[in-house]
């Protein structure tokens, strides 16, 4: 199959040319109007698929469910925001729960599926600060071992890409060095540390931030917290949570203005409750949650954030056209800047020969007219 646009996005621009697809791969690509089309996007944009790495699930599904059909529901309809890929996020919680929900996640990965393709597992938890939970249950929140996480690695057979933890509760750093020594991207996040706390756990392996400006240590000219670090350690990945309920626009403007370009990485922090009704209530982590008129969700108990409804087109939009931050450095930070924290930037992310051929159609008003997941047309 070839498709082609005027505004192709290659090398860091939109430019005209046409893409051939085949064997689930970008096979090659051709000045436009070169080869005869299949498809003619005419000036419709066209940007590699977008990878969400912080989601814990949609349409009803949490990933801590541990339901199959949920979880294939996701993947089936998720591409309709332009997700090509995701880590399924899980949420603080009992032993058994949180192991069903990694193995839950490998029986979908290993029987088959359709849709968005499973990356692999961020898991966020239990081992938080207390102080900083959010929504995260406090009753299952505790200190993380080497043992405990290598049974939860191995109930995952090996998917879980992604740990997010606070450091500074974190003896000696041992499971931040035992992740980064083993293929997991420890994020700090649902932390306290102080800004000295966040430079010794980078120095031992940490890679990335939670929601940067949630769930952390704010910044302050004389304690700088987790923070500030965010924005002085260029070398550091970052998420962002860019429904414009979790930080302002301004808030997203100066992130996305002061880290490295090719280290923010835009979230979706979606629950299950995204693809509902504004009102509608869930369980989520065994705590209710509620949807706001502005799609938020809040826990109905203390009123606070509990996470998102945003879909990443929507969010890319939110970042572009409210935030004003310049379209490549949106556009990046959900596709290539999480495609290579997840070590798979070799391969995804990009818009180039050889590359997994999962490319998203845009209309102008950010609206997807098609997504293509590894070459497979989803809409």
């Amino acid at each position: 199959m070839i498709i082609q646009s005027k505004k192709v996005w290659l090398a860091n621009q939109f430019y005209p040319a046409q893409i051939k697809i085949k064997d689930n791969k970008i096979e090659s690509i051709f000045d436009y109007g070169e080869k005869e089309v299949d498809i003619d996007y005419g000036d419709k944009r066209i940007v590699p698929g977008f990878i969400d790495i912080h989601c814990h699930g949609a349409y009803g599904f949490d990933t801590n469910d541990a339901e199959p059909e949920g979880l294939r529901k996701w993947l089936k309809n998720i591409p309709s925001e332009g997700v090509t890929g995701l880590l399924a996020t899980t949420i603080t919680q009992s032993k058994q729960v949180l192991t069903d929900a990694v193995k839950n996640v490998v029986q979908v990965y290993e029987e088959g599926y359709e849709g968005a393709e499973i990356l692999g597992i961020h898991f966020e938890g239990p081992y938080l600060d207390m102080a900083y939970k959010g929504a995260q249950p406090e009753q299952h929140i505790l200190k993380g071992t080497v043992k405990e996480f290598k049974e939860y690695q191995e109930a995952a057979k090996g998917l879980i890409k992604l740990v997010t933890l606070a450091s500074e509760h974190d003896d000696n750093f041992e499971l931040t060095k035992y992740c980064s020594n083993n293929g997991v991207a420890v994020s700090l996040g649902h932390s306290g540390a102080t800004y000295e706390q966040a430079v010794m756990a980078v120095a031992n392996g940490a890679k990335s931030m939670t929601h940067i400006y949630n769930g952390m240590s704010p910044f302050n000219h004389r304690k700088n917290g987790l923070v500030g670090a965010a924005f002085r350690f260029k070398d550091v990945y970052g998420e962002i949570i860019c429904d414009l309920n979790h930080s302002t626009p301004a808030a997203v403007n100066i992130l996305y203005r002061t880290k490295n370009p090719d280290k923010t990485l835009m979230v979706s922090d979606g629950l299950m409750c995204k693809g509902f009704k504004v009102g509608e209530k869930f369980l989520f982590g065994g705590n209710e949650i509620e949807i706001y008129p502005d799609g938020s969700a809040h826990l109905t108990g203390s009123k606070s954030l509990a996470g998102s409804t945003m879909k990443i087109n929507e969010g890319l939009r939110n970042v572009v056209e409210i935030a004003e931050v310049p379209f490549d450095l949106a556009l990046n930070s959900c596709t290539i800047n999480p495609a290579t924290l997840i070590g798979l930037g070799n391969r995804k992310g990009k818009l180039y020969e050889g590359y997994d051929a999962d490319i998203v159609v845009l209309d102008d008003d950010y609206s997807v007219i098609q997504t293509f997941c590894n070459g497979k047309a989803q809409l």
